[in-house]
Formats: structure tokens, C-alpha cells, sequence
């Protein structure tokens, strides 16, 4: 475990922070030599860190394997070797320049698929919320309704007997029958007197 951690502090500094630096002073010299450098580089070590995920399941138990990596980078690095050069002129480019249009048209055709299916997948997401909520508003609906089916018309006589704080107010019964209206006025009169 603890050679695994130094094999990755390593890595980290020879093979990314320190490429990361050295093109950001290619870029900021505009010097096309380091430009194209550092890009080949970057290829060649993508193209290893891709391969590196699956040999270090398969390739971990061999002794010196984390050395041998650590190695490989450096080699890639060093300005004496110019390996990432090597590798790139040797293997990847003519590797690149004769399968260019199938990657071409097949990244083409993923990108298509993709957005059809980011639409396709978005559709589906939305008409789940959408009905999510729905079904919510309809299930809040309901409890407010039984909400108020629990209130008896008792409970809204009493309320209303017992009247505002500010004076009675008029039921809907007072103003078609006029004899309640009578014993409304009564009843606030002799609330008055009191």
C-alpha cells in the first residue's frame, strides 16, 4: 500500500505536474519546437494512463512493476531520450494517419447518439417530475380537502355564535331570513348593555 501511494506521488509530479508547468512555458514562449513537444507528450501519456488501468489489475503482483512505470515516465521525459517523441513518430502517428476517418466518423456517430440519447433520457426525466409533481399537488389537494370535511358544522354554528372580536358579523341566513336578523341584533344589543 505505501509503494502504491509513492508510485502515485511520483506519477503525479514527473508525469503531470511537471509536463503541466513545462507547457505552460512552451505556451507562454510561443516557441512551435516546444508546442509540439509537449503535445506529443500529453498523447503519449493519455494513451498510457488508458493502458495503465488495465495492466495494473492484471500486471501489479510482478516485482519492480510500480519501478518500471516510474521508469517509462521518466524515459518519456528525459530530453536525451526524447521518448514520448520516439513513440509518437514511430507508432502513433502512422497509427492515427491510416485509421483517421474511422475515428473520424465514429466519434461523429457517438456524438449523434449521445445527444439522441441526452434528449430521449431528458424527455424521460421531465415526464417523471412532471408527474411526480402531479401526483403531489393531487395528494396535497386531497389532504386539505379531508381537512376541512373534518371541521362539523357544529364546530362552524359555535364559531360563528361565538362572533368576531371586532362585532358580530351577519350569516348567510340573516339575509334571507329576516327574523334571525332580528335575534342577531338582539343578541349583539344585549352584548352592548352589558
Amino acid at each position: 500500500l505505501c509503494k502504491l501511494l509513492l508510485n502515485k506521488k511520483l506519477m503525479l509530479i514527473f508525469g503531470t505536474l511537471y509536463p503541466a508547468y513545462s507547457s505552460y512555458k512552451a505556451v507562454k514562449s510561443k516557441d512551435v519546437k516546444e508546442y509540439v513537444k509537449w503535445m506529443m507528450y500529453w498523447i503519449i501519456f493519455a494513451l498510457f494512463t488508458t493502458a495503465e488501468t488495465m495492466t495494473d489489475i492484471f500486471l501489479c503482483w510482478l516485482p519492480f512493476y510500480y519501478e518500471l512505470k516510474i521508469a517509462f515516465v521518466v524515459w518519456l521525459l528525459s530530453p536525451y531520450t526524447k521518448g514520448s517523441s520516439v513513440l509518437y513518430r514511430k507508432f502513433v502517428h502512422p497509427t492515427l494517419s491510416s485509421k483517421e476517418k474511422e475515428i473520424d466518423d465514429y466519434l461523429c456517430q457517438a456524438k449523434d447518439k449521445s445527444y439522441d440519447a441526452l434528449v430521449h433520457f431528458g424527455r424521460k426525466g421531465l415526464n417523471v417530475a412532471a408527474t411526480a409533481a402531479v401526483t403531489a399537488a393531487a395528494k396535497g389537494q386531497g389532504a386539505l380537502s379531508e381537512r376541512l370535511r373534518s371541521f362539523s358544522m357544529q364546530d362552524l354554528s359555535s364559531i360563528q355564535r361565538e362572533g368576531p372580536v371586532s362585532g358580530p358579523m351577519p350569516s348567510r341566513s340573516s339575509s334571507t331570513n329576516p327574523r334571525a336578523r332580528t335575534t342577531t341584533r338582539s343578541n349583539s344589543e344585549s352584548a352592548s348593555s352589558k
